[in-house]
């Protein structure tokens, strides 16, 4: 499968002009033959711009959403939308430990525009940022197939995590896609922590981070895709790109298979 991170500018606030990038990214990728694109997190709004998310909240099945669906189904590209400040109250049904409120969430649409996923960040930040006032935390870890791959997806500080990607490592995951708004200064975690994620798993990890800057934070770009040996098979600068990589699913099980640890682990009886 070919995957394919969105590193996108992303100007805080503009969400109809970050939308109209996130297409036009998508139809990028589709003609670079993507079977499966990933945006950044808050592509819309800008994670940095707290004071804006309660005015563009949006329900699951909102513009955003509806745009994606567009564009996936009219290139035959899985994509996920990851991700865009929900507006629980208004979308039906939602799981969340609230009836109300603001999540930080990701849809994963298959390139028939169907919703495979949804991943509300269980995990909120809280140094220097405003997250873990404005929004709640999602409850659920998730998987969908996509490409031959048992796909999961966790967002940004979920990194420093790794009990969430052992969990869906256990739950058959294949590859992990990260949206992602990491800022300056901790480039050597954002590097250090998606490849130890990879590693420790034996899965490929995609982090899309975004390419922004915030009065009060500038995003780091260096979005990587890495293989289950941790190594980068394709990776970004700081600037807005397009990351293209093969992740063949078969190479996850070829290395589980070559290598001990996946077995010490899940082959015991214990």
């Amino acid at each position: 499968m070919r995957v394919a991170l969105a590193q996108l500018e992303i100007e805080p606030g503009a969400v109809s002009e970050n939308r109209d990038r996130a297409v036009a990214a998508v139809e990028r990728a589709a003609d670079r033959g993507a079977e499966f694109v990933v945006l950044p997190e808050l592509f819309t709004v800008g994670y940095f711009a707290f004071d804006l998310y309660e005015r563009h909240a949006e329900p699951l099945e909102g513009e955003t959403v509806s745009r994606i669906r567009s564009v996936a189904e009219e290139h035959g590209v899985a994509v996920l939308a990851g991700s865009f400040v929900e507006d629980l109250g208004a979308t039906e049904g939602a799981e969340t430990p609230a009836p109300e409120g603001l999540a930080n969430t990701s849809v994963l649409l298959d390139g028939e525009g169907r919703r495979r996923l949804v991943y509300r960040k269980r995990n909120l930040f809280g140094y220097g940022s405003a997250e873990d006032e404005l929004l709640v935390p999602g409850e659920r870890l998730r998987t969908a197939e996509v490409g031959g791959h048992t796909v999961g997806v966790t967002t940004c500080y979920d990194l420093r995590f790794p009990e969430e990607f052992r969990r869906l490592a256990a739950a058959g995951a294949t590859m992990v896609a990260v949206p992602s708004a990491w800022p300056y200064p901790r480039v050597e975690h954002w590097q250090v922590l998606s490849r130890a994620r990879a590693i420790e798993n034996l899965f490929f990890l995609a982090a899309a981070n975004g390419s922004a800057s915030f009065p009060d934070a500038t995003l780091l770009g260096r979005s990587a895709v890495y293989d289950p040996w941790g190594t980068p098979l394709a990776s970004a600068g700081e600037d807005p790109a397009l990351v293209t990589a093969e992740a063949d699913p078969g190479r996850v099980a070829a290395v589980r298979g070559e290598f001990p640890a996946w077995h010490d682990r899940f082959g015991r009886k214990d």
